[in-house]
C-alpha cells in the first residue's frame, strides 16, 4: 500500500533572503534608541539621581532648547545646508523681545515680534544662499557675526531685566506636571513631524535635498524651498531665545554662544545626512535627548565642563563617520 507523501513547502533562496532584513538597517532603525537606553541604564546604575522626576524635568527642560533649534536644523540639513547662526540669532531674538516685553506690551506683541525678528534674519540667510549662491556656511558664518554685533549694541551690552511674568511664564511655567519649555518643544516637535512627513512641502525639502537638479527638473521651486527653511531656522531660533531669555529670568546678549554646536550634533546624531535628503524630526529628538542625557549624567558624576566639551567633539565625529559609512553602502 502505497501512502501518499506528505507534502513540504520549499522556499526558494532569495525568498528567504528577501525575508531576513539586514543587519545594518536595523541598526540603522533602532541603533539610535538603543544606545539612548544603554546610556540610561548606565547612569541609572551610576548615580541614584538619574531617575528621579526632579532630575528629567531638568533633562527635558535643558534639552527643549536644543530640541527647538535642532529641528529647524533639521529641516536646513535636508536641504543639503547648515545654519550657523542660530545662537546669535537666540540671543538677538532674546534682547529685542525683552526690549518690547519691559516696554509694557502684551505677550502676544512680544512673540509676535520676536519671531519675525528671527524670521527676517534668516530671510537674509536664505537670499543669500538661494537667490546669490552663497556657500551656506559662508552666509551664515557672516551672519553669526552680524547678529551678535547687533544684539551687544541694541541694549549696549548689558542685560533685559525685569521682565513681566507673563513673559517668565514661557520658561518658568508649568501647566500640571510639566514644565512650559517642555510643552512649547513638543508642540513644536509634533508640527513639524507632520510638517516632514505629509505635507507637500516636505516632500519638497526631501526632494530638494536628494537631488536639486531633478526637483528643478520636476517643478518644484528650489529657490524658495531653500530660503524658506532658513527663515524656519530663524523663527525657531528665537523661540528658544525667547524661552531661554525666560528662564534665566533676563536677557542676556551672550546668551546661544556655541549653541550651534549642539543643534547640529543632534541633527547628525539623529541620523540626519550632511548630505541632505535623509532623516527627520524623530531622529533629531533622540539626538538631542541623547547629548542631554550625556550632559546632565557627567554633571551628576562630577565630570568637568571640559571634558563634556570633548566628549560631544567625539560623538559628532563619530556621527559623521557612520553617516559617511552608510553612503558608501548605498
Amino acid at each position: 500500500m502505497n501512502l501518499p507523501m506528505p507534502t513540504q513547502t520549499l522556499s526558494h533562496p532569495a525568498d528567504a533572503a528577501a525575508s531576513r532584513v539586514p543587519v545594518s538597517e536595523l541598526a540603522s532603525r533602532f541603533g539610535l534608541p538603543l544606545v539612548f537606553v544603554a546610556l540610561c541604564v548606565a547612569l541609572a546604575f551610576a548615580s541614584p539621581y538619574f531617575f528621579t522626576w526632579r532630575n528629567w524635568g531638568d533633562i527635558l527642560r535643558q534639552t527643549s532648547i536644543n530640541g527647538i533649534l535642532a529641528i529647524g536644523m533639521t529641516c536646513v540639513i535636508l536641504t543639503k545646508g547648515i545654519d550657523l547662526s542660530v545662537g546669535s540669532v537666540l540671543a538677538l531674538a532674546g534682547i529685542v523681545s525683552g526690549l518690547v516685553a519691559a516696554a509694557g506690551h502684551n505677550l502676544v506683541v512680544v512673540l509676535v515680534t520676536g519671531i519675525a525678528c528671527g524670521a527676517a534674519l534668516g530671510a537674509l540667510n536664505g537670499v543669500a544662499i538661494a537667490r546669490f549662491r552663497v556657500p551656506p556656511f559662508v552666509a551664515t558664518l557672516g551672519m553669526l557675526s552680524i547678529a551678535r554685533g547687533v544684539t551687544y549694541i541694541v541694549n549696549d551690552g548689558s542685560p533685559v531685566a525685569n521682565l513681566p511674568d507673563d513673559y517668565l511664564a514661557l520658561g518658568i511655567g508649568k501647566l500640571g506636571p510639566l514644565a512650559m519649555p517642555v510643552l512649547i518643544f513638543a508642540a513644536v516637535a509634533l508640527v513639524f513631524w507632520w510638517l516632514l512627513r505629509s505635507t507637500t512641502y516636505g516632500r519638497y525639502l526631501y526632494a530638494v535635498g536628494g537631488n536639486e537638479k531633478s526637483a528643478r527638473t520636476s517643478g518644484i521651486g528650489v529657490r524658495k524651498v531653500v530660503g524658506s527653511v532658513y527663515v524656519l531656522s530663524g523663527a525657531l531660533a528665537s523661540l528658544a531665545g525667547m524661552i531661554l531669555a525666560a528662564r534665566t529670568t533676563s536677557a542676556l546678549p551672550q546668551a546661544g554662544v556655541s549653541y550651534e554646536l549642539d543643534a547640529i550634533a543632534a541633527v547628525v546624531i539623529g541620523g540626519t545626512s550632511l548630505s541632505g535628503g535623509q532623516g527627520g524630526v524623530v531622529g533629531t529628538l533622540f539626538g538631542a535627548l541623547l547629548i542631554g542625557v550625556i550632559n546632565n549624567g557627567l554633571n551628576l558624576l562630577g565630570v568637568s565642563s571640559y571634558y563634556q566639551q570633548i566628549a560631544k567633539g567625539l560623538i559628532i565625529v563619530l556621527a559623521v563617520l557612520i553617516d559617511v559609512a552608510r553612503k558608501q553602502q548605498r
